[in-house]
């Protein structure tokens, strides 16, 4: 019977766990940047193509990532009608170091940066174009 107990117990909590992270998928997130953080991440922007004459949304990707192709889409779409923003996506096992300075643990993993590539918003999953929109709009 405490056997049985347990295993509901983990059961739940795995369920919950689930739902709370799925929760936040795809929603965004402003990032507090400090500048200590942007002259760590300064030398390894410009050096992954990353420069600074418009704001950028820098989304980390791989070939073996599926729901990578969803956020091409959604960028590609926000991004079609404005003007003064541009697309980066780097491949996270091509750029590890970056990827690592970032604090990317999962992909996709989507960053909006503003013109002095200070990290403005995160999005953790795929974000919705209304999202993205928000996010750029901000800037």
């Amino acid at each position: 019977m405490t056997g049985i107990t347990v295993l509901l117990v983990v059961a739940v909590l795995a369920i919950a766990t689930g739902f709370y992270l799925r929760s936040r998928s795809g929603a965004v997130r402003a990032v507090r940047d400090t500048g200590s953080d942007t002259d760590t991440l300064l030398p390894l922007l410009l050096e992954a193509g990353i420069t600074t004459d418009t704001a950028t949304v820098l989304h980390f990707s791989a070939d073996w990532c599926g729901p990578c192709a969803a956020v091409r889409r959604v960028v590609g779409q926000v991004l079609s009608d404005r003007s003064g923003a541009r697309e980066v996506e780097l491949d996270i096992d091509a750029n590890p170091v970056l990827a690592r300075e970032l604090g990317v643990l999962s992909l996709p993993t989507t960053f909006v940066l503003d013109t002095d590539l200070r990290r403005r918003s995160r999005i953790a999953g795929v974000p919705s174009a209304a999202a993205l929109r928000s996010a750029l709009d901000a800037l």
